[in-house]
């Protein structure tokens, strides 16, 4: 096993990635007013361009999609002009980056949402997840409404154009947000989605909304700049389907024959949502068991070493790895994986929310700092 296996080019559709180390789309929770980004996130983003290819936090595509208290959206044109300033800053510095879009679905709290309204679901399930208020204060989690069925393809519009503001916005490209229980994922799995009409019952049902969203972004702006995040196995959020493995094979399959410009594959034995630091080694390895079904390039996350990492690649399980809480701690991950130098270790108590520290303030070897061996 060699680490410099990670540090080999790759082809991601349109983007040409100098290196296999990418930078996975991570919530935290720092956007400016009215889900705009500001100057930081620009130095946030910008810090990482290192990386083969940086995946934006999960973007609300419309004011019904958000989520998270102080998350951005790519809905109003002054969000647009807000991520231009971060696409320009890591374009200036050699970096590439797409933007990770999304609907939080029931995964919300209606203080956060138009009007005060509910979130929405396939179905009237709740989460076990607690809700937060635009305050950053928890509080029970409230039962979604659900869709009705004329109101899908306005949701699948909402990611079409979601898709059109993030290439004017400058990004490289999109992800489709279908994993972690966020609104695809919860029309996918049957554990989320009782529906009766042409959205529930059938996979091939459950399935179509992705498939219509990724269709109508592709058509948009192309195939070779739309990339897909999936979580098979994921029980995140009390999200869960009676066959998973039969799901996710013609999920994969459908995606496969699209020729979309990657899969990313969330791995079931990593942490759920980074909220430990637990690896589940008996959990279904994701990369492995739909490698053969996808013949794109394939990305994987599940809380990797830059070693784990390398050894995934050399068995051919994946072609890139997306890593999360090392980016977050090391702006320079590249650099510090390929001299082999110690690692900074990251607070999880500024994860999410806040200002600076624990966001942009993380030192780089030019700087000196506390660190975690690799």
């Amino acid at each position: 096993m060699s680490i410099g296996t990670l540090l080999t080019p790759l082809r991601v559709g349109a983007i040409q990635l100098p290196n296999r180390i990418v930078m996975a789309p991570l919530t935290r929770m720092r956007a400016g007013a009215n889900n705009v980004p500001t100057a930081l996130n620009a130095e946030y983003y910008a810090q990482r361009s290192s990386a083969g290819l940086i995946i934006s936090e999960g973007t609300a595509v419309s004011a019904q999609a958000q989520g998270y208290p102080s998350s951005p959206g790519i809905y109003t044109a002054e969000q647009i002009v807000g991520w231009r300033g971060v696409t320009s800053a890591v374009h200036a510095r050699g970096g590439r980056i797409v933007m990770q879009i999304q609907h939080n679905g029931r995964n919300s709290h209606s203080s956060l949402l138009p009007n005060g309204s509910l979130p929405v679901a396939p179905s009237p399930i709740p989460p076990n997840l607690p809700g937060f208020t635009k305050d950053f204060q928890q509080v029970p989690i409230e039962v979604p409404r659900a869709l009705e069925t004329e109101e899908i393809p306005v949701i699948v519009g909402t990611f079409r154009q979601a898709g059109l503001n993030a290439i004017e916005a400058g990004f490289d490209g999109v992800e489709v947000q279908g994993a972690n229980s966020h609104l695809i994922e919860e029309f996918l799995e049957d554990g989320t989605n009782h529906r009766t009409d042409a959205y529930g019952g059938s996979k091939e049902n459950r399935v179509r909304i992705l498939l219509d969203i990724v269709d109508e972004i592709m058509a948009a702006i192309g195939p070779d700049r739309v990339g897909v995040r999936l979580s098979p196995f994921g029980q995140y959020g009390g999200i869960r389907d009676s066959n998973p493995l039969e799901l996710f094979t013609f999920v994969i399959q459908e995606l496969d024959t699209r020729r979309i410009s990657y899969l990313h594959l969330v791995e079931a034995k990593g942490s759920e949502m980074g909220l430990t630091d637990e690896l589940h080694e008996d959990g279904v390895n994701n990369a492995a068991l739909f490698r053969e079904v996808f013949n794109g390039p394939l990305l994987s996350a599940a809380a990797y070493t830059p070693q784990t990492a390398a050894l995934a690649i050399e068995q051919n399980h994946a072609d890139a790895i997306a890593f999360g809480r090392l980016f977050i701690a090391n702006p320079d991950l590249v650099r510090r994986i390929k001299e082999s130098q110690p690692l900074n270790a990251y607070d999880r108590s500024t994860f999410y929310g806040g200002g600076e520290h624990g966001y942009t303030d993380y030192k780089t070897l030019e700087e000196p700092s506390l660190t975690a061996s690799i």
